[in-house]
């Protein structure tokens, strides 16, 4: 008997010894890690020892400044948060070939084994949900949950939702925008004033903007934006534009919470149609919010995703 119980405790000795050891190599911190193309800028915030949250920003190349908000997250757990190689204070670049899909997987891929992170929630937001979805499709393994916030999975929705909203503005903010769709130079400063309005009207809301996301519109990879998605958000033209992942949302097998504003460029009609085809999903509009959610409703946004990760961690 004692000796079965000398065992035992050897056993529980070594597994808190790797626990304790797991736990020592996320620290808080930042700093930058060579990738394929360049050096991209990583931050983990947060000591606390539950499981971390991964996040990935929009664009492609709109930085992650204006994810700050959710480092509120971090009193329980680490945030990981880093800028995508091309934009913020990550390299820049200019070599097309580095602006794909898979290359920014493998860039996700590195930073976390750089930082020996094995498990984590994957949290996304606009392009960022993409690349969330992409890469737990290559890589499935230490992902425990997606949290999927504002949404594309498909060009083609996400272009038919943009006519949806261009049709409830006023005539002549519709006249310019749709001008811009087909390429038609005319008056530039009513162009920019239809155009800023639609972003007012369904992106940033609150006003005026926070300083986070005015950094992440200085910092902007607009090269990287318009290589992969085009000119405007309303309408894609870049080699994302035939991407289309709603046949494979039944394939998600792990937890997942979709976030949606009110008023947001990702409608919240056709965010519930992505739920309705992903298993074990949840739905949340986030009121008085436009696409950033984080900016326009920033106390509302923290507690559908603190309430959805404490569920899934009474569970476990």
């Amino acid at each position: 008997m004692k000796r079965i119980i000398i065992t035992i405790m050897i056993g529980l000795i070594i597994v808190l010894v790797f626990s304790c050891r797991t736990k020592e190599n996320i620290k808080a911190g930042e700093g930058f890690i060579n990738v394929k193309g360049g050096k991209i800028w990583y931050k983990v915030g947060g000591l606390g020892n539950k499981t971390p949250i991964v996040l990935l920003h929009g664009g492609p190349g709109y930085p992650s400044y204006y994810l700050n908000p959710l480092m509120a997250l971090s009193d329980e757990r680490p945030i990981i948060i880093f800028d995508q190689l091309g934009c913020g204070r990550s390299d820049r670049i200019t070599d097309t070939t580095l602006m794909t899909i898979d290359n920014y997987i493998e860039q996700l891929k590195q930073l976390l084994s750089i930082l020996k992170i094995t498990n984590f929630y994957l949290y996304g937001h606009s392009w960022g949900t993409m690349l969330a979805m992409d890469y737990y499709f290559k890589y499935p393994n230490g992902v425990k949950a997606l949290i999927l916030a504002s949404p594309c999975t498909n060009l083609r929705l996400w272009m038919n939702d943009a006519d949806t909203l261009i049709s409830t503005l006023p005539d002549s903010i519709q006249f310019y925008i749709k001008q811009s769709i087909k390429n038609i130079k005319l008056d530039s400063v009513k162009m920019k004033e239809a155009i800023d309005y639609y972003y007012d009207s369904f992106y940033t809301r609150k006003q005026p903007i926070t300083a986070d996301v005015d950094s992440s519109r200085s910092q902007f990879g607009i090269n990287v934006y318009e290589y992969m998605w085009g000119k405007e958000d309303f309408f894609a033209s870049g080699t994302l534009r035939d991407y289309d992942k709603t046949g494979n949302l039944d394939k998600i097998k792990i937890p997942t919470l979709y976030i949606t504003g009110e008023f947001d460029a990702a409608r919240p009609n056709t965010v519930k149609y992505y739920h309705s085809l992903t298993p074990n999903s949840r739905f949340v509009i986030i009121k008085n919010a436009g696409h950033i959610t984080m900016h326009d409703n920033p106390k509302e946004n923290i507690e559908a995703i603190r309430t959805f990760i404490h569920d899934l961690e009474l569970n476990d």
